[in-house]
């Protein structure tokens, strides 16, 4: 129990002990004391427990502590802190997300440490921190704790984990401006001490931002210390460079080489032609269905689309898989998208139905065994499909090195074509300010499009 009531008394020496200079104190009816070896030991304690008498402390009854000095005792480490937060964030938080809260944390949590002297090697640190403490997991009951709480890790991660919670700092201290600027620093840098990518930084950034307000929210900190941290994040630097988008003829023999790659090249070669023609993301590709389509005979066809299937590890979802089954990005749950397709990927939809059919759900696009598509799949066939179809000096650029340059060609093609940008960002399911950072400079090139048109309505032409 806090109190006002307190005496401190004078220190009393007592000859013929290991620690003669006993300073004695009480707190309502409980006496405290503790010794010393010197007397200016106790004369310092002393003065410590008079000036939080003279700053109107409270103490506290049990350990005879000022309320300031009982709150840092009981102030978690940044470790423990962490680990809470982690395991709060994760049962409202998507698969992708928790990966990237882990991601995050297991990057900054070095800078959170007293020492290096006996730390794990990086890579079993890491391996600790990312995948096993801030990893959570539900017990038999349904609560969710710390992976490392719930399975019994590898010896290196259990002794890993064990050096990191004896040597973590408290995350008082962790709030302090040299802390907070050093973990800034370690999220700004990949492991192999380069530059980290700025939207990795500033994604990084806000998990440890969150995490600090998770502490506000907690009562141990009263304000953000990354306000008080002269530190500038890495400029944002999103627009796409288009001198390695592919142009359409470019498109289309990179979508024919993929086809000419043999069976599973043919199955997926429409896969590559719904990232070009109809600008869609490979997460949403991997959840489309014979039902969300529309496919006349001829003529434009329609994907009306409803979800998304974006891949991430199986340790990150609820039932194991290794993609996480959502609706569209930044949507609703139950959103949908309407998307005009025109004749060319109708057709080739049309002939992939007809000849593979769909998998039991529907799906379009399936793996060998009926699952989702990898990653690591189709970049393969791409990978070829570069070698093939470009020119050996086109291939040795970053010219639609990776298949999601076709989306920003297809994008790129609705703008340079006059459609509107409220469209254009409607179609790819951006928004307004995300298609002008990333599209700015060809959405700038149409302004003598935009010009001409202001003339002939100024002439009164029709």
């Amino acid at each position: 129990m806090l109190t006002y009531d307190v005496d401190i008394w004078s220190i009393r020496a007592r000859k013929n002990r290991p620690k003669p200079f006993e300073l004695r104190w009480r707190v309502g009816a409980r006496p405290h004391s503790r010794s010393f070896k010197l007397k200016v030991q106790a004369d310092g304690r002393r003065s410590e427990l008079l000036a939080a008498l003279r700053n109107r402390e409270q103490f506290d009854e049990d350990t005879g502590l000022p309320a300031s000095e009982l709150d840092a005792l009981n102030t978690p480490t940044w470790y423990e802190h962490a680990v809470a937060y982690a395991v709060m964030k994760w049962p409202k938080a998507a698969a992708k997300h928790r990966a990237s809260i882990a991601e995050a944390l297991a990057t900054v949590t070095p800078a959170f440490l007293s020492t290096t002297r006996g730390a794990p090697e990086p890579e079993v640190l890491r391996l600790a921190l990312y995948a096993w403490a801030f990893r959570a997991t539900p017990t038999d009951k349904g609560v969710f704790v710390s992976r490392s709480e719930a399975e019994e890790p590898p010896a290196e991660v259990v002794a890993a984990l064990a050096w990191v919670a004896k040597h973590s700092v408290k995350v008082t201290e962790a709030a302090k401006p040299e802390r907070t600027r050093a973990a800034l620093d370690a999220l700004s840098r990949k492991l192999n001490g380069e530059p980290a990518a700025d939207n990795t930084a500033n994604r990084k950034r806000m998990v440890l931002s969150n995490a600090m307000r998770y502490a506000i929210e907690k009562g141990v900190l009263s304000a953000n210390p990354l306000a008080r941290v002269d530190w500038d994040p890495p400029a944002k630097d999103d627009e796409v460079d288009f001198r390695y988008v592919p142009n359409p003829q470019q498109a289309a023999d990179l979508i024919a080489a993929v086809r000419e790659q043999g069976p599973r090249g043919a199955h997926l070669a429409p896969f590559f032609g719904c990232l070009y023609y109809a600008a869609m993301r490979p997460s949403e590709i991997a959840a489309l269905t014979a039902a969300d389509c529309r496919l006349p005979e001829s003529g434009w066809g329609e994907l009306v689309l409803a979800g998304s299937r974006p891949e991430v590890g199986s340790g990150w979802t609820d039932d194991g898989a290794s993609y996480e089954q959502r609706g569209l990005k930044r949507r609703a749950r139950r959103a949908t998208r309407p998307v005009p397709i025109p004749p060319v990927l109708v057709g080739m939809l049309r002939e992939h139905i007809k000849t593979y059919g769909t998998a039991e759900d529907g799906r379009l696009f399936r793996a060998a065994r009926g699952g989702r598509v990898r990653s690591t799949e189709y970049c393969e066939v791409w990978d070829r499909a570069r070698v093939k179809a470009l020119t050996k000096a086109e291939a040795a650029t970053p010219l639609a090195d990776v298949p999601y340059s076709l989306r920003h060609a297809g994008v790129s093609l609705w703008i340079n074509s006059g459609v509107d940008p409220v469209e254009v960002a409607r179609r790819a399911g951006h928004s307004l300010t995300v298609l002008f950072r990333f599209y700015a400079k060809i959405l700038r090139g149409q302004q003598a499009l935009a010009n001409d048109l202001i003339d002939k309505g100024l002439r009164g032409d029709q």
